[in-house]
């Protein structure tokens, strides 16, 4: 018997061993909340973690030597069973973990490295997804070992990329593993220096204080003769504390050596039976005791020796995994209730569903659904915070990513800063509203492009009766155009941004209704079609807007009403009159020479001066006459561009351009308000009830019954599966407690 322990105490340890492996394969393949204790170990490529987890067995079954040789994590339920002359292995299904199909060492050698093969040929060339083979031999421990791919250190260098990619998804996939707090790590290091931490360093992300983790020296044998002194010997088989940053379990690391060779019958073998190689183990283990007692000069105590060879540390972690086994058995009996009660209620409302797969309840269901998603969408125009901004918020700068930005003749946008509530993350009417605001803004702040000389002598043209010119046309041929040029690209921006906002609301409205419990799950044809209905609506609406805002832009552009582009003649009067401080001011007055413009204001200064002084009777008469001669000459008979004629036509051109901005601003934001956002609350109901009433036609179609019903058969079928499972589980883990407890509560004192 092993240990001297008793059949019966076998076969008790044994069935908590059994009870646990079931755990361990319902929560990897129902990903339930609850972990068995397991040995998980953790090493680089070259520190023989393949090796030992063999030794650890007493057998020999997977590749072992350089480069990467596991792909898939392999999930070891040993258990000791000393009737087992030879390894008796199961593999267990992939597609189907209640399925077990008993298989040689040799298959089972063929599977591993046939998953490594196809890994290999993959993008991402290694899985999470475990390997479990269950055990039973008179050598092997009882205890469940999760051996992990092997770590992987390449050199940073540009060639190493591909290597480097490996690695960073070899040590993602272990960290991984390692997360689970039922776990013992078993932490592999080849070396003969403790301040090297090469395997520690990670295993320190996710247990910095290495509570749960056992450290093993590997390749003793390699390194004994290494040490040329004592003290040097006594340092590494008793590091301090301060050098492994940490209380690891066991209190101090353990040393192993696993002899070299492979079991078989080729030339090449070393062992010829799997006894023979646990025989060489023990000698590897006794040899490596004696060369270290050599080295120091003095026998092992007998600490030292519990902390040399596999034979140790196998003893060791089965105690401490027997241990952790019988301290969770309380634990789990809880867990498996509330797993149980879970997939009771899954079952249920499984069943209620496939009774509600019919067409009056389709119909009802698709109602309740259609009413539901406009009151959320109502409530979230109106404000509201019930979704988190968080998410599903948008800043300023989110929103003209994703939504474009108005951006004007200049190609410039105005800062975010500038805007209020820019920084915030909003959705819904607060976001419309801002967007709105931001559009007044920039639009508002908008002036008319520089206009040339030459853009006001080509306005001029020809009359049809005369060959005089004709400024008020000209400038408003300039005006127009002008006005025309710089405000339909705002009306696209603006119209774009405001279906990027509307067209939000709908993943908002989807995670409210989730979030009160009226979302039809596992109805995806039917919300396709609301969803298509919605973004068609916002689109046909946003795109009828936007044409009569065009209608009205095309009316202002196209027709002068002075009336309405010049709003007040104190207005132009007092613009006009502004030009008279800066008649000599080059900018304003385009690209007429300074000199023409001194000199023509210096003239008429002169002729007002004489004709002030001499002034009779008659003389505002004549002044009359000379200014109408002087207006004449310059704007209708004189083709020559003079200042006035110039300054006369900027002025007119921004007058008309501001009315033709004030009255494109007022009537598209009314029109965006009346014509958009108010179909959304008045009109959309109206259009997604006529399509609920097309659907109701085809139900069947639109709502997918016999896939879907399909589906939840096979949901059921696997749920049941599962509660059958979790149920046998929770009496087995009874009964064991309840022996544990009797065991306990009658022990003689």
């Amino acid at each position: 018997m092993e240990g001297g322990k008793s059949r019966e105490e076998m076969e008790k340890q044994w069935k908590i061993y059994e009870a646990y492996n079931e755990l361990h394969g319902l929560a990897q393949e129902f990903e339930t909340p609850f972990e068995a204790p397991a040995i998980l170990v953790v090493g680089h490529q070259t520190d023989g973690k393949s090796a030992l987890v063999e030794a650890l067995m007493g057998f020999q079954f997977n590749h072992v030597g350089g480069g990467t040789k596991t792909r898939r994590p392999i999930t070891l339920h040993m258990k000791y069973n000393p009737d087992c002359e030879s390894p008796l292995c199961f593999l267990v299904s992939d597609s189907d973990p209640t399925l077990m199909e008993q298989n040689s060492l040799e298959a089972i050698q063929a599977f591993i490295e046939a998953e490594n093969m196809r890994l290999q040929s993959e993008p991402c060339q290694f899985s999470s997804k475990e390997i479990i083979i269950r055990v039973e031999y008179k050598y092997c421990p009882n205890l469940t070992i999760i051996d992990t791919p092997g770590l992987i250190a390449p050199a940073p260098a540009r060639k190493s990329h591909s290597l480097q990619v490996q690695a960073s998804a070899v040590e993602s996939l272990v960290r991984a593993k390692m997360q689970h707090k039922e776990f013992i790590i078993l932490c592999l290091e080849d070396c003969s220096d403790w301040s090297i931490a090469t395997t520690r360093r990670v295993v320190m992300q996710v247990d910095p204080e290495l509570a749960r983790t056992v450290i093993v020296s590997t390749k003793l044998d390699t390194k004994i003769p290494q040490f040329a002194r004592a003290s040097d010997v006594e340092v590494f088989l008793s590091p301090p504390a301060c050098t492994l940053d940490g209380f690891i379990l066991g209190d101090s690391p353990f040393f192993t050596s696993v002899p070299s060779g492979r079991v078989g019958s080729s030339p090449d073998s070393v062992y010829r039976s799997n006894d023979e190689f646990k025989k060489a183990i023990s000698l590897r283990e006794a040899e490596d005791i004696s060369s270290l007692e050599e080295k120091l000069g003095r026998s092992l105590a007998e600490k030292e020796r519990s902390r040399i060879g596999i034979s140790s540390l196998r003893r060791f972690l089965e105690e401490l995994l027997e241990k952790r086994y019988i301290n969770s058995v309380p634990l789990i009996i809880p867990l498996l209730e509330k797993e149980h009660r879970s997939a009771t209620r899954s079952v249920n409302e499984l069943d209620e569903e496939l009774s509600m797969l019919n067409v009056l309840n389709l119909k009802e269901k698709g109602r309740h659904f259609h009413d539901q998603f406009l009151t959320k969408l109502s409530l979230l125009l109106k404000g509201s915070i019930v979704a988190p901004p968080d998410k599903f918020g948008e800043t300023l700068q989110d929103e003209r990513v994703n939504g474009g930005s108005f951006t004007g003749p200049d190609g410039l946008q105005f800062p975010p800063k500038l805007i209020p509530n820019a920084g915030m993350r909003l959705y819904g009417g607060a976001q419309y509203h801002r967007a709105m605001a931001e559009f007044r803004f920039v639009v508002g702040g908008t002036k008319c492009p520089q206009i040339t000389r030459e853009e006001i002598v080509n306005a001029c043209g020809v009359e049809d009766i005369h060959d005089g010119t004709n400024y008020s046309r000209t400038a408003c041929v300039i005006a127009v155009s002008k006005a025309r040029d710089t405000f339909e690209p705002f009306l696209h921006q603006l119209g774009n941004r405001l279906l990027h906002i509307l067209k939000r609301l709908l993943p908002i409205c989807i995670f409210l209704l989730q979030k009160d419990g009226e979302y039809l799950s596992r109805h995806e044809g039917f919300l396709d079609r609301v969803t298509s209905a919605y973004n068609s609506f916002a689109e046909s609406t946003e795109r009828s807007c936007r044409e009569k805002c065009m209608e009205d832009l095309v009316s202002t552009t196209r027709y002068v009403s002075w009336s309405l582009h010049n709003k007040n003649r104190a207005g132009l009067r007092h613009f006009l009159d502004s030009f008279g401080a800066s008649a000599t001011d080059p900018s304003v007055l385009g690209d007429s020479t300074l000199k023409e413009k001194i000199e023509t204001s210096q003239k008429m200064a002169a002729k007002s001066s004489q004709l002030a002084s001499g002034m009779d009777s008659n003389g505002s008469g004549q002044l009359t006459e000379t200014r109408l001669a002087d207006v004449l000459d310059n704007t209708l008979w004189n083709r020559r561009l003079a200042p006035s004629s110039e300054r006369i036509v900027y002025a007119l051109v921004q007058q008309i351009f501001h009315g033709i901005k004030e009255y494109f601003l007022a009537s598209a934001e009314l029109k965006f308000n009346c014509f958009l956002l108010m179909p959304i609350v008045d009109k959309l109901p109206e259009k997604l009830r006529e399509d609920l009433s097309k659907f109701e036609d085809d139900l069947d179609s639109v709502f997918d019954v016999a896939s879907l019903r399909s589906s939840l058969d096979q949901r059921k079928r696997d749920m049941e599966i599962e509660l059958k499972r979790i149920r046998k589980l929770k009496d087995k883990f009874k009964q064991i407690h309840t022996q544990l407890y009797h065991e306990v509560k009658f022990v003689p004192s």
